[in-house]
């Protein structure tokens, strides 16, 4: 059964710090629980992953995930060098990955070293290799979880307003040239996303309130609207984000 933004379950936390540690939580739990192989994560990019990553990387919460069965790869990645200070990867590299056993063939960042497009297609081979097929198949999801962010905008990975990428119905990696933001990016498209048994959307501050009430109504205007998971969606947002809601 697919779910849809309008059945998405809202979870309302006091500040972002709040929200970083309920992501933090679940992501214990999903490696935990999960019965056997490899558990496949989409990191996010911004303020409040990057909290998430502080606090996975302290030793008493680090030490309660078995990271050699952690998979991680990225939902978006702006199109900048290794180690540039824009990079999603160098953020989860520094505050995270270097502090953690996880294997570093385990480990994979979107590749910026030809052209955003060559680059796509590489990672979405990467995907394939790692899900053990060249097609996507239901009840078989790709990822265990996809972290999401929610702009100002109503973009999410790099999924925004008026970019060719919104319309992929078949590749799961794309290219977007945002107008309205810095880089050339590459992102997951919508297809990949909705292979996924749990998508979370981390939702903080004040300017955001606006766009998580469309959000939640699954408002098709805007890119994060369109957000659908063959498994759950969950949005954990704090109480400045939540407006009337908290």
């Amino acid at each position: 059964m697919t779910t849809d933004m309008r059945h998405a379950v809202v979870d309302v936390l006091e500040d972002a710090d709040a929200v970083a540690m309920k992501m933090a939580e679940l992501f214990i739990k999903v490696v935990k629980e999960k019965p056997a192989g490899k558990v496949r994560i989409a990191l996010s990019g911004g303020s409040t992953p990057k909290k998430l990553f502080t606090i996975l990387a302290r030793p008493e919460i680090a030490g309660q995930v078995d990271w050699s069965r952690v998979e991680l790869f990225y939902g978006d990645e702006r199109y900048v060098p290794d180690g540039h200070a824009d990079s999603n990867h160098a953020s989860a590299r520094e505050l995270l990955l270097s502090k953690v056993s996880i294997p570093a063939g385990q480990v994979h960042p979107m590749p910026t070293e030809t052209t955003a497009v060559e680059d796509a297609a590489r990672y979405q081979t990467s995907l394939q290799k790692a899900y053990g097929a060249d097609t996507l198949e239901a009840g078989r999801p790709l990822f265990d979880i996809v972290m999401l962010g929610l702009g100002t905008d109503g973009h999410t990975a790099s999924l925004f307003p008026g970019e060719a990428v919104l319309d992929e119905k078949k590749a799961w990696v794309g290219v977007s040239a945002p107008k309205t933001a810095p880089h050339e990016r590459l992102t997951l498209t919508y297809p990949a996303i909705a292979s996924s048994a749990l998508v979370v959307f981390l939702v903080t501050g004040e300017n955001k309130v606006p766009m998580l009430a469309r959000l939640r109504q699954g408002d098709g205007s805007i890119p994060s609207g369109r957000i659908v998971s063959e498994g759950k969606i969950l949005i954990l947002a704090d109480r400045a984000a939540a407006g009337e809601l908290s």
